[in-house]
């Protein structure tokens, strides 16, 4: 197996934002690129991740590869990769070890041990979604910013004319509404509204670029999608449900 980037900070950005929410996870190198699938502990929250192959310069599997993968130490090695290097990895299956090259000014060699982790294969959740809206990343994000002045939970509502996100505590309320007209894409079958904990979407929006899409059912798990390059990283978060 070899793997080649021209640019290590794809994958960095890649790695770190799965790392926000999985510590540990099985990498999948298959005949069409890498796949990785996994729920962070407390199991609210899933991503879905898969980069082609036609992301790398050069991919080479001769037949399906499991790596078992610290996603921190990883993301703290490939913290250490410098804007022009370029990145190669390679499997070492006498050691069970993976091989890191970063090539730039200079050329440096890591090599990270492989770990046991036991996953099952995760479906993807079926959900009739009633509204799907393509955003600029900062809408949401500068929302999350001030519900968190607020609470710890915040809710999103999305009908056919704006987007809400707001909060309430006894620190006070917080409102932000946004029209449809802001939005590149903003498809609504039926108004949808659900809470979830405010920390789990900020670190799900720590990789975003500039576009995300966002789709949502009232009192259903959430799916937030977006692209690092050709890299495709879909994340789902259940909801709170309030009691009466």
């Amino acid at each position: 197996m070899k793997l080649e980037l021209k640019e290590a900070v794809d994958f960095k950005k890649c790695i770190d934002a799965i790392n926000v929410l999985i510590d540990e996870a099985e990498l999948i190198v298959g005949a069409d690129g890498l796949e990785l699938k996994a729920t962070d502990p407390s199991q609210i929250s899933m991503i879905d991740f898969s980069m082609p192959k036609t992301a790398f310069a050069e991919y080479s599997a001769e037949k399906e590869i499991h790596l078992g993968l610290d996603l921190d130490y990883l993301s703290q090695v490939l913290n250490r990769s410098k804007s022009d290097d370029s990145l190669t990895i390679e499997l070492n299956e006498g050691d069970s070890s993976l091989k890191l090259s970063f090539s730039g000014s200079s050329k440096r060699n890591f090599s990270i041990p492989l770990i046991d982790v036991t996953a099952g294969k995760l479906p993807t959740p079926r959900i009739d979604f009633d509204a799907v809206i393509e955003m600029n990343s900062n809408i949401l994000s500068d929302a999350l910013k001030d519900a968190s002045l607020i609470s710890t939970h915040i809710t999103l509502e999305v009908n056919e004319k704006e987007f809400r996100v707001y909060a309430n505590s006894s620190k006070g309320k917080v409102e932000n509404n946004t029209s449809k007209k802001e939005f590149k894409e903003f498809k609504v079958k039926n108004s949808a509204k659900a809470m979830f904990p405010l920390d789990y979407l900020s670190d799900m929006l720590k990789g975003s670029g500039k576009n995300l899409t966002l789709s949502m059912k009232s009192d259903a798990p959430i799916k937030l999608n977006y692209k690092i390059n050709e890299a495709e990283l879909t994340y789902f978060l259940a909801p709170r449900i309030e009691s009466e």
